[in-house]
């Protein structure tokens, strides 16, 4: 097998590798908003409560935050090319079982077999980088287009799904990843060059079996809680297993000769704040989409194209934001565009709270682009510094961990924010229908069609001249649940913004550290300043404070 070294790639294969790498983000990411912007549509399809659509969100997310470590292993042991094309296989596989569901389990299943792709595709494509790019000033131009990439497939998702579910049924969002990804395949087999890892890593799995099984049983507990009741037996087990599950973590990892997320990278004050803020911002914002979707498609009525074109809002500014940030990096320092972003967000979210059903599209937009000028100046410089705030040879760990904390958190987000929602809107939904006139025998029947089929079961009713009423009592629920959401979401944004600004106030030696960091095989993202902007200092310093930081 013919492997490259990073010594004098040529030009041809750098350019091919960024599109390649480009490419497969974009596969990767696309399910994330097509799916959001149709939820709906597939809630009126499949007859599915809300419990049932935040697990359509979380079958894929969940696989790519509990695995996304582990793929990472595999490709600098085994081989990235190989990586890469097993996950756009996973991607084209998950997509022809979506596509041809007949129930909500097997949509379940298309789903994690598109997210068990997007966890090879993430890692491998960000290592394909670092592999022909050395250079970390360099591939930090690289980083910023694949990024670009991830951004715009969030972007066009919704309009995808619009214009299909404006001509067809729900399944035919899937069909595009089905050729999209057997192409991408094929290209990749003519114009990649495999590549592996220097050293001797090895797969983790005690390690990734608790980190799994933690993840798994924590979002389980919270979609299930807030589906029935947090006192259920069944919900107890599984939020006790995740906690057994997150300190058989830490006690495998902290034992491990070769861990899959080696704890030193904690005793970074940065690295820990950024991955808090990676976390919680992607909780926020895939949650945000979950919850949003369904406003849209319950409360106003709108189809999905013309949900799409708001939505997409979000993702467009952040794309546009995006690129002058990463040059900015060099004159502001990370503490001030990450802080200063999430406070943004932090506004944003709570500007939201005053929508109704008939707030317009004009008073709606000028919102969500502030949500994306916000998430735009957060994400570079976060994920630059995450990896940048270690030594160099924990760099590509740190990169692998900090977008493994983030797909945690938006695991997290359609669970945190759907159960939310759902008991919120639940909660009031018997008061809404007493003031719109509903008798005790009409108002029991909608509650508790609700409990047993979710807040879309209420459509499906026949209550004569009541429905109309009833429709927009459950209109008020959700009102209340949503505005509920967007104020959690809020102040959990401000608890990560002052995370940000303490944290994120590094000492000398800790920027010396930070500086003198590269990114690594697999590194998500290139080099960049330290917390005050300082330019990278020889990199015989970089050496000493590596030392002193596993002295630490």
């Amino acid at each position: 097998m013919n492997v490259t070294t990073t010594e004098s790639v040529p030009q041809g294969r750098r350019a091919a590798t960024l599109v390649m790498a480009c490419v497969g983000v974009f596969v990767a990411y696309l399910p994330v908003t097509t799916v959001s912007v149709s939820l709906p549509a597939i809630q009126r399809a499949m007859h599915a409560s809300t419990a049932q659509l935040a697990w359509v969100s979380d079958a894929f997310v969940l696989p790519m935050a509990a695995l996304i470590l582990t793929a990472g292993v595999v490709g600098d042991v085994h081989g990235r090319k190989k990586v890469f094309q097993a996950g756009l296989a996973f991607c084209a596989a998950g997509a022809a079982v979506a596509l041809s569901a007949q129930s909500i389990e097997v949509l379940w299943i298309g789903q994690a077999l598109a997210g068990l792709g997007a966890a090879a595709l993430l890692p491998t494509t960000l290592a394909l980088i670092s592999h022909v790019v050395p250079d970390p000033r360099e591939r930090g131009k690289f980083i910023g287009l694949w990024a670009m990439s991830l951004l715009s497939a969030l972007a066009l998702g919704p309009i995808i799904a619009g214009v299909i579910l404006e001509h067809f049924a729900w399944r035919w969002i899937y069909l595009l990843a089905v050729p999209a990804s057997l192409v991408a395949m094929a290209c990749a087999a003519r114009l990649l060059t495999d590549s592996r890892a220097a050293g001797s890593r090895r797969l983790d799995w005690p390690g990734q079996i608790t980190a799994a099984l933690a993840i798994t049983a924590l979002v389980y507990g919270v979609i299930e809680g807030g589906a029935e009741s947090f006192s259920d037996p069944k919900v107890l087990v599984a939020l006790c297993t995740a906690v057994v599950g997150a300190v058989a973590f830490v006690l495998v990892e902290r034992r491990s000769d070769s861990p899959m997320l080696d704890l030193k990278l904690f005793r970074s004050a940065a690295f820990s704040a950024t991955t808090l803020v990676a976390m919680i911002s992607f909780l926020g914002l895939i949650g945000f989409f979950f919850a949003l979707s369904l406003y849209f498609g319950m409360v106003q009525q709108l189809s999905t194209l013309e949900a799409g074109f708001r939505l997409v809002t979000v993702s467009l500014m952040a794309i546009l934001v995006g690129a002058p940030v990463g040059r900015l990096m060099h004159r502001v320092s990370a503490r001030v565009l990450i802080t200063g972003g999430l406070l943004v967000s932090a506004g944003a979210l709570l500007s939201l709270t005053t929508i109704d059903a008939d707030t317009s599209y004009v008073s709606l937009v000028w919102r969500l682009a502030l949500l994306g000028l916000g998430m735009g100046l957060v994400i570079t410089p976060m994920t630059a510094t995450a990896v940048a705030s270690v030594p160099h040879h924990l760099a590509g760990m740190a990169a692998a961990g900090n977008n493994a904390f983030r797909q945690v958190g938006g695991a997290l987000g359609p669970a945190v924010l759907g159960a939310l929602l759902t008991s919120r809107a639940t909660d009031s939904l018997s008061g809404h229908l007493a003031e719109a006139g509903l008798t005790g025998a009409q108002r029991q029947s909608v509650v508790s069609a609700v409990d047993e089929g979710g807040l879309g079961a209420v459509a499906r009713m026949d209550l004569g001249p009541a429905q109309g009423r009833a429709l927009g009592a459950l209109s008020e629920a959700f009102l209340d649940g949503l505005h509920l959401c967007l104020i959690v979401s809020a102040v959990l944004t401000l608890l990560a913004a002052a995370v940000a600004a303490i944290l994120l106030r590094a000492p000398r030696q800790a920027r010396t550290v930070m500086a003198g960091s590269g990114a690594g095989a697999g590194a998500d993202a290139g080099s960049g300043p330290g917390s005050d902007g300082a330019e990278a200092p020889p990199r015989r310093g970089a050496v000493a404070a590596g030392r002193e930081f596993d002295r630490r």
